[in-house]
């Protein structure tokens, strides 16, 4: 498996932005089953700011490298006017074993590694209306590696994973739906947030990622009467999100005994099913 991913800062932080931005690269890997093995940093840095701010990032980055078991062996930087930074991770997986974002069986239930709602606290953090613990918990979820879902995923039954990222939740079960010719079923009062997210949310500090992750989905979803804050919850862009699972029901309760027994240092959830598969229409019904 090969992956490259690398953004702007996500937090005023350079250590944190790093462990953030190495763990985001580093998902793409797990998402797909599989256990990363060799990193490449990617940096661009203004030369006017102050060097001693990317060492800091790319001290971050390397401890979540070590931390996955990869090894950091080098990369690139170049001068730019925005700091960027992020990785290219190179990952092995058996053949047999790699998790696709399609092929979601009827009778699946989905679940969610990673509580939801980091782009709607960090908008509220940037606008100085976050409290301190939301902001905490949103830097907690988003440097939190998804090692430890994947391994307790592997298992198990996997039909259908990905990683919830800049698309949203539901954005990435759209791509799911598509992909596998489904319909499935979410339920945003089951799903986890971080603390403070559907207050923000209801106040209306929604980045403008969601706007387009919903717009995106539109020709999938109904929504009916869900209050609009939990369609703006789930349209939220996650950074460095959880593992978005399709299980088959039976396995289910297993799975969350699993996690429960590891004390994952997140919140787990069933956040929805897949109602129908091999349709002609996808769709995403919230409910």
């Amino acid at each position: 498996i090969q992956t490259l991913d690398f953004f702007t800062p996500v937090v005023d932080d350079p250590y944190t932005f790093g462990q953030i931005a190495a763990a985001n690269a580093l998902s793409d890997v797990y998402a797909m089953g599989g256990e990363p093995k060799i990193a490449l940093n990617i940096v661009c840095f203004p030369g006017e700011l102050d060097p001693d701010y990317l060492g800091e990032i790319l001290q971050g980055g390397a401890e979540k490298v070590l931390e996955s078991g990869a090894v950091l062996v080098g990369g690139h930087s170049i001068q730019d006017d925005v700091p960027k930074y992020g990785l290219s991770v190179m990952g092995l997986v058996h053949p047999n074993r790699i998790y696709k974002n399609f092929g979601c069986k009827k009778g699946d239930v989905l679940i969610l590694t990673k509580q939801l709602g980091s782009g709607i606290v960090n908008t509220a953090v940037k606008a100085q209306m976050a409290s301190e613990a939301a902001g905490k918990e949103a830097v907690a979820v988003m440097t939190q590696l998804n090692k430890k879902a994947r391994e307790i995923l592997d298992k198990f039954t996997i039909h259908a994973c990905t990683d919830v990222t800049g698309f949203g939740l539901l954005g990435h079960c759209g791509e799911m739906a598509s992909a596998s010719r489904a319909k499935i079923e979410l339920w945003p009062k089951d799903i986890a947030y971080i603390e403070g997210a559907k207050e923000y949310a209801q106040m209306g500090l929604i980045p403008g990622g969601a706007y387009r992750n919903r717009n995106h989905v539109a020709q999938l979803l109904e929504a009916g009467n869900t209050d609009e804050m939990y369609v703006d919850l789930l349209s939220d862009p996650q950074t460095s999100g959880g593992l978005l699972a399709a299980v088959p029901e039976e396995e289910k309760d297993a799975i969350l005994e699993e996690f429960d027994k590891a004390q994952m240092e997140t919140k787990v959830s069933v956040v929805g099913k897949v109602i129908d598969s091999e349709c002609e229409e996808a769709k995403i019904y919230i409910r």
